[in-house]
């Protein structure tokens, strides 16, 4: 029984590559992959400055702090430099004459009370805040994206690495079969079910090294160049637990935190100033105008001597009926606020759902592994059985193939509920508000001995 034991450690380890013990990794020959290796915190950095959804978010919020410097511009004052030089021809009963006229003339002019542009650059403001909220979130959402990717291509290789395995496994208990056939020991039909399943298996082998490679062109897609080095894949010897953070505090901190629900804050209260703004028009503004005058052209386009003419007032403008566009636009902008308001108010319910979810689940399948790993021991254990009691006529055909199928079974659960662990708690991490590179970084702790892992929270 203790060489059965090692000899299907050595079946698991060439089959899946996961390291049960510390044994070296396989991986399929047919994805070409460098003797290098990467993890997802490298994979994580490449892509930071590849993605272009993470580079145009970045690109956006820095548009919007110079559309808040734009909106600023209107509250400062406002300097303006003219000139002109004229040929000017006169004809009269008395004189006929051309001369050229100059003028010169600097104007200033400062709001001293204008509500709808201070409105308007709170507007502005509030804007920028989102965008740069906004770009937060993307890069959240990217990061889970490529942790997605990842695992989709480690599962991917798995199922290869697992179809043959499955395949190889087959193939000895139908070379044991056509032992016992020759000898007149074993059916016919033994033989033709065990051939059928080999051939089905040498089948299923092509697809899966096709989403092998498909799965590998899926993450060059975000990292922007062919990811052609072997990944890092879930280490043996730690236990896979979200903190012990209760579900109460993660949601608490999703409401604080989260990018996606401070970017959609920032868009009621733009909404907010906005309507502010249009109500603004109903306002007088009062202004500080300062101007000098240099010329020589008198009244009618007459010459005159050269005159010096400063000017200080202040101006006062009332608005008194613009046709009811004013009070049109208000209610308009009112209705703005509205759906502004209940925008956030999806994203605030959507993210307390998104936690929810992620935490359960997470520990869901964090108590699900334990119970994977029990039934693959016994499915291990269950398929030797089998094998045995077929080399000695006790069973048929049927029975190890179904032995076998419950092993690979057991094994695919396994893998596929690590890989959903790992991203359910990127997503709890994503939507808790959580810095994505300790996200990734903590998560990464996770992948292949030697990393160096961090609590995670």
């Amino acid at each position: 029984m203790v060489a059965s034991a090692a000899l299907l450690g050595s079946v698991w380890v060439l089959a899946v590559g996961v390291a049960v013990a510390q044994t070296e990794v396989a991986v399929p020959t047919e994805v070409t992959v460098s003797t290098y290796s990467t993890d997802l915190m490298q994979l994580y950095r490449e892509a930071r400055l590849e993605d272009p959804h993470v580079i145009a978010s970045y690109a956006q919020a820095k548009a919007g702090t110079e559309h808040q410097r734009e909106a600023m511009g209107a509250l400062l004052p406002q300097l303006s430099f003219n000139a002109g030089s004229n040929r000017i021809h006169q004809e009269s009963d008395l004189v006929q004459r051309s001369f050229d006229s100059e003028s010169y003339g600097l104007v200033l002019r400062q709001y001293l009370y204008n509500k709808a542009a201070w409105e308007n650059y709170q507007k502005f403001k509030s804007l920028a805040r989102q965008s740069e909220s906004q770009a937060q979130d993307t890069q959240a959402e990217a990061s889970v994206e490529l942790a997605q990717r990842y695992f989709t291509a480690l599962a991917a290789e798995d199922e290869l690495e697992l179809v043959r395995a499955e395949r190889r496994t087959t193939q000895k208990s139908l070379d044991r079969v056509n032992a016992l056939y020759e000898k007149q020991l074993a059916l016919i039909t033994d033989q033709l079910d065990l051939k059928a399943r080999v051939d089905l298996l040498s089948a299923q082998e092509l697809d899966a090294r096709n989403q092998a490679s498909l799965s590998r062109e899926a993450l060059a897609e975000i990292v922007g160049r062919p990811v052609k080095e072997r990944l890092n894949r879930v280490r043996g010897d730690r236990q896979l637990q979200v903190s012990a953070q209760s579900l109460e505090s993660w949601v608490r901190d999703g409401i604080a935190l989260n990018p996606a629900l401070k970017a959609n804050e920032s868009g009621v209260e733009a909404a907010g100033a906005a309507l502010r703004s249009g109500k603004g028009g109903h306002y007088p503004t009062l202004s500080l105008n300062l101007s000098a005058q240099q010329t020589n052209e008198g009244y009618n386009n007459s010459l005159a001597p050269r005159t010096d003419s400063y000017v200080a007032g202040i101006g006062l403008q009332v608005p008194l009926y613009s046709g009811g566009s004013t009070s049109a636009r208000v209610r308009g902008l009112y209705e703005d606020q509205v759906v502004a308001e209940q925008q956030m108010e999806a994203v605030r319910r959507r993210v307390v759902k998104e936690i929810t979810s992620a935490y359960l689940t997470a520990n869901s399948n964090g108590e699900k592994i334990g119970a994977n790993r029990l039934a693959l021991e016994s499915a291990q254990l269950s398929r030797v059985a089998a094998e045995k009691a077929l080399s000695y006529g006790m069973v048929n055909s049927v029975d190890v193939l179904a032995s076998v199928r419950n092993e690979f079974r057991a094994r695919r659960d396994l893998l596929k509920t690590q890989y959903d662990f790992l991203s359910n708690v990127l997503t709890l991490n994503r939507w808790a508000g959580r810095p994505p590179a300790d996200s990734i970084e903590n998560v990464n702790g996770w992948l292949s001995p030697g990393s160096a892992g961090q609590d995670f929270r």
